[in-house]
């Protein structure tokens, strides 16, 4: 059993802090959060660097690389900053769904445009009425003659806005299907289609550079090829997604508690109280023990989850096993992060508490804890009589 990241794999971590280190501007970051502000130029950079999809074929603008390089660069970015990284990692977030279920003719036209920085990609599953349950739609896309006709509203979506190229929808397209779920299609939208609109959620207690927003769609007219994969397959496509999504969420809150860690570690090595370096206390070097732990014990889970993604051996539980666990300790390492810190933690200034605010999504987006749970009690039980 090898543990170690080949040559390879290596480099990649070294140029993505390397870029990290020259592009990732304290101040400025500091400004665009207040601004809300999209990181565009940074994003634009990454893109130009081979960050953004980079496990997309060399065919379409990608490195040809595996889910394993894609965590890499998520967890380097995020740890080097929790909202920057986040914005960056999610710039191709549910291309995926293209890259693996997509015509041909969506491949060549979307992929690299995603990978190359000119448009951000958007998966609208979610809705307002029903939030973490989709099996259970209000959006609905009836056939027209060779077009799509869709109604209705998806809430929370990452990416939608000015940025977005286009939207992976679900929609219901068997009104008789029963559950309803099997009659469940994806359809790609373009974002500048008529009758496609996008509100800005609003002010959130996180990742507030990034574009979050509730898209309507009024009779929006598609061509029938605009649908994804086959028709009624598309809630079984999303789980499928998830399997591979869920496992980059899971990086994004490792690389958030490493960074958090690491400004806290740095911290306590410096700050001197009562005569001394808080570093010798033993309750603080108890805390960086703990925190240390939790965040191995994610990377693990985290990573051997990565490893059977390329390898093929796709495991739902173990997906959700890692994203739940990466974000408990994402979550738990930066409170405690804040604690170290003490009154400075609680400050802008020092980044931990922003940090914090990014953990907590780790473990709402992608399912929440308690979906992750539903998912692995389901894999041990099996169908009860």
């Amino acid at each position: 059993m090898e543990f170690a990241l080949t040559t390879e794999q290596q480099q990649i971590q070294k140029a993505v802090r390397d870029f990290v280190k020259g592009e990732f501007d304290k101040n400025l970051i500091a400004e665009m959060e207040a601004n809300h502000q999209y990181p565009e130029k940074i994003w634009k950079k990454a893109a130009d660097l081979g960050f953004i999809g980079i496990h997309f074929p060399e065919a379409y603008s990608g490195q040809g690389m595996g889910v394993m390089e894609n965590i890499l660069v998520a967890e380097a970015l995020c740890a080097g900053d929790s909202t920057v990284g986040a914005c960056l990692i999610l710039a191709d977030f549910a291309s995926e769904i293209i890259l693996h279920f997509g015509s041909d003719a969506q491949k060549e036209t979307w992929l690299p445009k995603v990978a190359e920085g000119e448009v951000l990609s958007c998966g609208a599953f979610t809705e307002p009425d029903h939030g973490s349950d989709i099996t259970s739609l209000n959006t609905v896309a009836v056939k027209d003659g060779d077009d799509w006709v869709i109604n209705g509203s998806k809430i929370f979506i990452t990416n939608g806005g000015p940025l977005a190229g286009f939207y992976s929808v679900l929609c219901q397209t068997d009104p008789e299907a029963s559950p309803g779920y099997r009659g469940m299609s994806l359809i790609l939208v373009e974002a500048d289609r008529t009758g496609v609109s996008t509100t800005d959620v609003g002010a959130k207690m996180g990742i507030r550079m990034m574009h979050t927003a509730e898209v309507t769609f009024k009779d929006v007219r598609v061509p029938s090829s605009n649908l994804i994969g086959k028709e009624n397959k598309g809630f079984y496509q999303v789980l499928e997604f998830f399997d591979e999504s869920r496992i980059l969420i899971a990086a994004q809150a490792l690389g958030t508690a490493q960074g958090a860690f690491d400004r806290a570690l740095a911290y306590v090595k410096s700050r001197e109280q009562f005569g001394r370096k808080i570093a010798q206390f033993q309750v603080t070097q108890h805390k960086l023990a703990d925190m240390a732990t939790k965040i191995e014990m994610a990377r693990l889970m985290t990573y051997k989850a990565a490893w059977n993604f390329d390898q093929g051996r796709i495991d739902p539980k173990l997906t959700s096993m890692a994203k739940m666990a990466a974000a408990r300790a994402a979550v738990e390492v930066c409170d405690e992060a804040i604690q170290l810190l003490g009154g400075y933690g609680y400050m802008q200034e020092y980044e931990v508490e922003r940090f914090a605010r990014d953990a907590k999504i780790t473990e709402l987006y992608e399912g929440t804890r308690e979906i992750q749970k539903n998912t692995i009690a389901s894999a041990l039980l099996g169908k009860l009589k």
